[in-house]
């Protein structure tokens, strides 16, 4: 959790951005109750160690995010799967492809799957031969989630704050920095719960000071407690844009081999041309967040949902369900 992690001097301000609050973890666990289940707290990947000998559960909800490197959402499913302990969510192959963006986005690439053009800056040397996609771009961190290392500052329209977006990122967050064809346009992120078959959520659209139409605007790790942002669902786009998201969003879910839950993020240009950003099987749970505001849509609960993904890995693992719990197939996920 938050409340785990020293920050150090030097720490930037959003290191530990991608870990979760107290009060979302007593959320989901009150979830869990509502659904007929007793929850034992497990802690993080140092409190797991010590107990995976004696754990005495039937089942780990596993929404670990790890602290270092880029196989840090690996930690806990690796330790999970050597002990043969069932859990829910993505494998650790499926959590090191997804923690690093590139190599998700060539998966993404060679299933066909539309994602912006890129190139990957170890240093701030030899930019302009390495930039052949032009202006403006976008600087990332690699391996990070949650806005982690994106600003205002990100987008770059010249060679001069190129450089410092990209030595930023080499140094402070201490890896390669992703350089991205910047997508003018809007904002979108979609769930997708289960497994045979996964199935798309409502799509939810990004709204910043009250617009949609972001146009040069994004997303950025200040902006994620503001009230500048705003979550609109359904969105307000046509019928046939949000098949297209959808069924992106489903088959980026199969490409990297997702299981029982995600989230996919999009922008989407002015010409009306999806671009998938990333997929993230461990989706912020945060009631206020995307995961949260998808189920209003489809006059369900945030409590059903959590159940219903914790009912689709018992099923994986051929493990008995409470009876008379509503499943997935009976809520639709078409906004109404």
């Amino acid at each position: 959790m938050k409340t785990d992690w020293v920050c150090g001097p030097n720490d930037p301000d959003d290191v530990n951005a991608e870990l979760d609050k107290p009060h979302t973890i007593e959320r989901i666990i009150q979830a869990f109750e509502s659904g007929g289940h007793r929850v034992k707290k497990i802690g993080n990947i140092q409190q797991l160690l010590k107990q995976v000998d004696h754990l005495d559960v039937d089942i780990v909800f596993n929404i670990c995010e790890g602290t270092t490197g880029r196989n840090r959402e690996s930690q806990v499913p690796i330790l999970l799967e050597l002990k043969e302990i069932p859990y829910v969510g993505a494998d650790a192959l499926t959590m090191g492809i997804t923690l690093d963006k590139v190599v998700a986005k060539k998966l993404f690439i060679s299933d066909g799957i539309p994602t912006a053009r890129y190139f990957v800056a170890e240093s701030a040397k030899d930019l302009e031969k390495q930039n052949t996609i032009g202006y403006p771009l976008i600087v990332k961190t690699i391996h990070e989630g949650s806005s982690k290392g994106i600003s205002q500052d990100s987008r770059v329209e010249d060679l001069e704050g190129f450089k410092r977006q990209v030595q930023l990122i080499n140094t402070v967050y201490k890896q390669p920095a992703l350089c991205e064809e910047f997508i003018k346009g809007t904002e979108f992120t979609v769930a997708v719960l289960g497994n045979e078959p996964p199935q798309a959520m409502p799509v939810v659209q990004v709204s910043l000071n009250g617009d949609v139409n972001l146009g040069n605007e994004f997303y950025t790790f200040d902006r994620i407690s503001s009230t500048a942002l705003q979550y609109v669902c359904p969105a307000k786009i046509s019928a046939e844009l949000t098949r297209k998201i959808q069924d992106l969003a489903v088959r980026v879910y199969k490409c990297v081999g997702c299981r029982d839950f995600g989230r996919v993020d999009f922008r989407v240009d002015q010409k009306g041309n999806p671009y998938v950003l990333e997929i993230n099987p461990l989706p912020s749970l945060d009631p206020k967040d995307s995961f949260g505001v998808f189920t209003k849509a489809i006059n369900s609960s945030y409590d059903t949902a959590l159940n219903q993904v914790l009912g689709f890995a018992l099923k994986r693992y051929g493990l008995e369900q409470t009876p008379g719990k509503k499943t997935l197939e009976e809520i639709p996920s078409r906004s109404r």
